[in-house]
């Protein structure tokens, strides 16, 4: 068997564990083993993968079959014995809706369990949008997503990626609004999550920094143990996602990543946060006046200053204005990295453009969702 995790100090009992959370625990280990194989796995390759017994694989995997969660795919090629049946992940038995909503612009995203995408649709959205007439839109678009799914698939829930700060455990918005703004107003202390689970009629709602929802896209199907990465975000705004040891790093008010908010210059123009000098309103200037290669730099130094700090081994870019220019950004970023870090050749930091492009932050608000079903730590 896997070996459980540990209980209080002087006790052999798992805490907080019981039988169904451990079912249901080897269960998501199997589905996310044959989730990350798409040529399938046999019974016997599960239980070696996992630790658990034969018995226990096999009762596992009839309950899934039972479900319709994984099929028979017919038979591995005979090594002298009798053939295994190889068993696959049914990606169309569910979906999960990935949003992406900017401040400007609405993206809807359907996907399966594979991450195959079977629905996209991408909107302006006014600035000045109230947040009711925002969940109206995202309402109305969830709908015709779901409007052809297969018969008998099932909808998981909604992840919704925005800019923060915002309260990822309680699903409401911190979107302070500066003196004198008005595009703005009704957002601050919006509670998200719960509206558009409403809305939904109870559907599950997961609300997340839109930073964060693109690192979980970028993430590994295998975590590295000890890796880390950091998915910078440059578009309306400046901001950072963190994977650390595989898992979101989030921080106590699960408002990690202002990444944007850095001072690095103390007399420098006010930003909307209420300091001065702040990475992101420094960023801004530069792509207002078109100078991609001053943003990138600056963007290198930040990064510079987050890999000495956490020793982050991997950096991903992503965002509206680095996909403009993704040359200059990969150039600029990593110059900067290889100017500031001590010793390169010991602690190299590879530097690469998000791989799903403008439809990372929904990607990973839809992973918020299926990612708990296949055990990755979301």
């Amino acid at each position: 068997m896997t070996t459980p995790p540990p209980g209080p100090a002087g006790s052999s009992r798992p805490a907080g564990t019981n039988l169904a959370g451990l079912r249901d625990h080897n269960a998501a280990l199997v589905l996310g083993l044959l989730r990350a194989a798409p040529r399938g796995g046999s019974r016997v390759e599960l239980a070696t993968r996992t630790g658990l017994t034969p018995q226990a694989i096999g009762k596992i995997t009839a309950r899934l079959l039972a479900e319709g969660m994984i099929v028979e795919a017919g038979q591995e090629a005979s090594t002298g014995g009798k053939p295994r049946t190889l068993l696959r992940l049914r990606a169309e038995a569910a979906c999960a809706v990935g949003v992406h909503l900017e401040r400007d612009e609405l993206t809807v995203l359907l996907v399966d369990l594979a991450g195959r995408h079977r629905y996209l649709h991408t909107q302006p959205v006014d600035r000045a949008v109230t947040p009711a007439e925002a969940v109206r839109l995202i309402t109305a678009q969830i709908g015709r997503a779901t409007a052809g799914l297969p018969a008998g698939a099932r909808l998981l829930g909604a992840g919704v990626g925005c800019r923060g700060p915002l309260d990822h455990a309680a699903g409401v918005l911190h979107w302070f609004t500066p003196p004198g703004a008005r595009d703005l107003a009704g957002w601050d202390r919006y509670p998200l999550r719960d509206e558009l689970a409403a809305r939904l009629d109870g559907l599950p709602v997961v609300v997340d920094k839109d930073t964060n929802t693109a690192a979980l896209a970028e993430a590994p199907a295998v975590p590295r143990p000890g890796g880390g990465l950091a998915y910078i975000h440059l578009a309306a705004g400046l901001g950072a996602g963190l994977l650390l040891d595989g898992a979101l790093h989030r921080g106590t008010r699960t408002n990690a990543g202002e990444f944007g908010h850095q001072t690095v210059q103390i007399d420098g123009p006010p930003c909307d946060c209420g300091n001065h000098g702040c990475l992101e309103v420094l960023c801004l200037a530069e792509l207002r006046r078109g100078d991609h290669a001053a943003a990138a730099r600056l963007v290198g130094v930040g990064v510079a200053n987050l890999v000495r700090l956490l020793d982050i081994d991997r950096v991903v870019l992503g965002g509206r204005a680095v996909l403009s220019a993704p040359d200059v950004y990969l150039a600029g970023v990593t110059a900067q990295i290889e100017a500031r870090i001590p010793d390169p050749d010991w602690q190299p930091v590879p530097v690469s453009v998000s791989s799903a492009g403008r439809l990372a932050v929904a990607a990973g608000a839809a992973e918020l969702v299926l990612g708990p079903l296949f055990r990755r730590r979301t």
